[in-house]
């Protein structure tokens, strides 16, 4: 096959690679990855996938996002706040010039991760400044929407974003279906595999509204097994199905997408 696969959402600088980083990254090689849009979830992370792009510059593409949860103390999850983002804003600057997008940035209106009025309220102006980031470094957005798939895309739309990834979207497809209309994408992880829920989603949006990913290490074909890029190729085959076209199709198609959304990620 001419084009290599784009995984378009993943977290390789995160803590479950540290011990195998470079056996990951060949298997990757190996399943024809050309390309990892690799989001961050804290300030914490943005050294971490920095050096992995100085190791693997052919293939590490790094974004740099607050994401709607973060870890402190432990494993507890809190909503964000804006202090959380305060602490990331220098970094945003330092580093801009080697970014691809802005990400993973978001909502997550799940209940019991944003319980009060006021979570919201904190996530909202959290995305909506980090939004304003994307649009001042002229960078798309790699966004995160649970449970808030429709406020996610009206923010989008208000805050005049052209460029931006929904990754691992679970809204309804008349929401999608505003999404596309906006110009957006939407990207599938190897979990849709075993959780067949998206197949009707997967079938409405276009083919050229699609892109690739695998949230590694979380949502891949088994449960509580850690994901890897290398299972691209999975989420690939499995749209195919769905679309009723080849493979190769849906490789060719997707990495053209996600190299017109990320035009800097070709560079690396």
């Amino acid at each position: 096959m001419e084009y290599g696969l784009v995984d378009c959402h993943c977290h390789i600088s995160a803590a479950e690679f540290e011990e195998d980083v470079d056996e990951v990254i060949q298997r990757s090689r190996e399943a024809g990855v050309q390309a990892l849009v690799s989001v961050t979830e804290g300030f914490e992370e943005f050294s971490r996938v920095l050096e992995l792009q100085s190791r693997f510059p052919d293939l590490v593409a790094p974004c740099f996002g607050v994401h709607p949860l973060q870890v402190s103390g432990g494993s507890d999850q809190h909503s964000v706040k804006c202090q959380d983002l305060d602490s990331a804003l220098p970094l945003f600057y330092k580093h801009r010039e080697r970014l691809v997008a802005v990400g993973e940035i978001g909502l997550d209106f799940t209940p019991w991760c944003a319980p009060t009025q006021q979570d919201k309220d904190d996530q909202m102006e959290v995305f909506i400044r980090q939004l304003s980031i994307a649009k001042e470094f002229d960078l798309p957005v790699n966004v995160h929407s649970r449970s808030a798939a429709k406020v996610t895309i009206s923010i989008m739309q208000d805050q005049g974003i052209t460029r931006a990834l929904l990754h691992n979207f679970a809204g309804k497809p008349s929401v999608a279906m505003e999404g596309v209309k906006a110009g957006y994408f939407f990207s599938f992880p190897p979990a849709v595999c075993r959780k067949r829920e998206r197949d009707k989603l997967i079938r409405q949006i276009p083919l050229e509204h699609i892109c690739l990913e695998t949230d590694s290490p979380a949502l891949g074909p088994e449960k509580h097994v850690r994901n890897e890029p290398c299972n691209i190729l999975l989420s690939c085959r499995h749209i195919a199905e769905i679309k009723g076209v080849s493979p190769e199709t849906v490789q060719l198609v997707t990495t053209q997408n996600a190299f017109r959304l990320f035009p800097k990620a070709v560079a690396h």
